[in-house]
């Protein structure tokens, strides 16, 4: 696919005049959301239109828009030229006629999903046709599975890197594998430069209309696989990306497989991050990983991190190899192919994985930050619960108390004040009637929404924790109460305080 089809990247002045008529008719993620009703707006996140079609029956100038650009319809030109700048969107390529007569209907050549900024800003995704609704799902449903180049709109991959990313003011910022340019429209709300780089050239041609329809500075945009367009001495305070992860036989699809054999080229990504990044400076990823008979997953990723720095990996969701090829199989809409086709594919995926020993495969998050301490902390955990989106801040944090627990040693933890942090609860698990309990969980209403278990000591200092007494004292009153060596109960503690400590259930007074 080239980039002649799309709209002129060029015309800063038809943007402007096409974003102001999309606001103008409250063509945002709110105006829709009220038009639409929450089911049928839901609906079009799983590639559901005809709620959609049914609620925009009218010829409001919302209903026009919604069937023009997110639907894809075909619009009479009367209708579309009482809302929009019709020769201009036409001149610049914004729409075409559909059939010879110049007062007949009128189509859009790209999609247009409106979509809420952190912040309440009013922003404009642009994609390739049949891909702003329900992410890869349009793809199978419009027969585009052959357009290997094909450009994702929002998907549910997209926002949850853009909810974990680190969100502080940098000074360069770099997206790799941009696509849409959803996560560089994100950077450039708090980094002074933000380059963009894709495999894909329809993809730096659409990052640049995203940014423009959505009114954020332009992106410095390089064509190239991952690193390859940034220069050597380049590095950045942030670096993003939700990369093409999926461990497939081959690369028929730019948007999702890498091309390389396995889980190589998350690995490669993350290994080649370190020396990118300025000190202080975080990666963020979202990946695929292979779970491998004979080796600890766990042990896999650690292999990962690069030398210099910090990592936090969350492993979010694992499937075996069947589910995994079922997934992908369907993305690509090859469960509407010849039968015998569609089993091919998913006997040669297998192969593929029964010849490297892979028993199953897991999604999750990766986050690096650039430190120069000689021993940097690397944590690698399972976490499939639900957690409260954006993540940006807790992921800060986390990073913070490691540097917190790297600068005090046992002796010094007994020294400082603590106190609970917000919205923690304790449960109690054990048989009706039982004069102790079997085990206590401290459970997070925030963030992460952790649970962990403690004994009834861990559990008795937390909850006394409010900063008045420091952790040593709360210690020997614990210890009198319950009859034991101060001393013994000061030296086996400790541990259990840096898990509170890292793990956000208690924090520094």
């Amino acid at each position: 696919m080239s980039t002649s089809s799309l709209p002129a990247s060029d015309r800063p002045d038809v943007t402007a005049r096409l974003r102001d008529a999309l606001l103008g008719a409250s063509f945002t993620a709110d105006g829709l959301l009220e038009l639409l009703g929450a089911p049928a707006y839901a609906a079009l996140a799983r590639s559901e239109t005809v709620p959609a079609l049914r609620a925009t029956r009218g010829d409001t100038p919302l209903e026009t828009l919604v069937r023009l650009f997110l639907l894809q319809q075909p619009v009479p030109y009367a209708r579309v030229a009482d809302v929009l700048p019709v020769a201009a969107c036409l001149e610049s390529g914004w729409l075409v006629r559909v059939g010879a007569d110049l007062e007949g209907d009128l189509a859009a050549t790209v999609d247009v999903r409106p979509y809420g900024g952190p912040g309440g800003e009013d922003w404009f995704i642009v994609s390739d046709l049949g891909c702003a609704v329900g992410g890869a799902g349009g793809i199978g449903g419009r027969g585009r599975q052959a357009d290997t180049a094909v450009v994702l709109g929002v998907g549910g991959a997209s926002t949850t890197l853009a909810g974990i990313t680190v969100r502080r003011p940098v000074s360069a910022a770099l997206d790799l594998g941009t696509g849409s340019g959803i996560q560089a429209l994100h950077a450039a709300q708090h980094a002074t430069r933000v380059t963009a780089t894709d495999l894909n050239p329809r993809a730096l041609h659409i990052t640049a209309l995203t940014l423009a329809l959505s009114g954020a500075p332009a992106a410095d945009l390089r064509e190239g696989s991952l690193f390859e367009p940034v220069r050597a001495d380049e590095t950045f305070d942030l670096i993003v990306s939700n990369p093409p992860f999926v461990i497939s036989p081959g690369a028929r699809l730019t948007y999702r497989d890498g091309g390389m054999g396995g889980d190589d080229l998350c690995r490669s990504l993350v290994q080649q991050a370190g020396d990118r990044l300025n000190e202080g400076g975080f990666a963020q990823f979202l990946a695929n990983w292979q779970h491998v008979e004979g080796e600890e997953w766990q042990d896999r990723l650690r292999s990962w991190v690069p030398r210099g720095c910090d990592a936090w990996i969350v492993q979010r969701e694992v499937q075996d190899v069947t589910q995994y090829v079922e997934l992908w199989l369907r993305d690509a809409g090859d469960h509407r192919d010849d039968p015998a086709a569609y089993e091919a594919r998913y006997d040669a995926w297998l192969d593929e994985f029964e010849a490297r020993k892979v028993k199953a495969v897991g999604f999750g998050w990766i986050t690096l930050r650039r430190t120069g301490d000689a021993v940097p902390s690397v944590t690698v955990e399972e976490w499939p619960h639900p957690v409260e989106q954006p993540l940006g801040d807790a992921v800060l944090a986390h990073f913070e108390r490691l540097d917190y627990l790297r600068a005090h040693d046992d002796a010094a933890l007994l020294t400082e004040h603590f106190k609970l942090a917000a919205e923690i609860v304790q449960e109690q698990v054990g048989l009706p009637g039982a004069e102790d309990p079997e085990h206590v969980v401290l459970r997070q209403n925030r963030g992460m929404r952790r649970a962990t278990k403690v004994d009834t000591v861990a559990a008795g200092f937390a909850g006394v924790c409010d900063g008045s007494l420091s952790a040593g004292r709360i210690l020997d009153a614990i210890a009198q109460l319950v009859g034991e060596d101060p001393v013994l109960l000061r030296d086996r503690t400790p541990a259990q305080i840096r898990l509170l400590v890292e793990q956000g259930f208690i924090e520094p007074a």
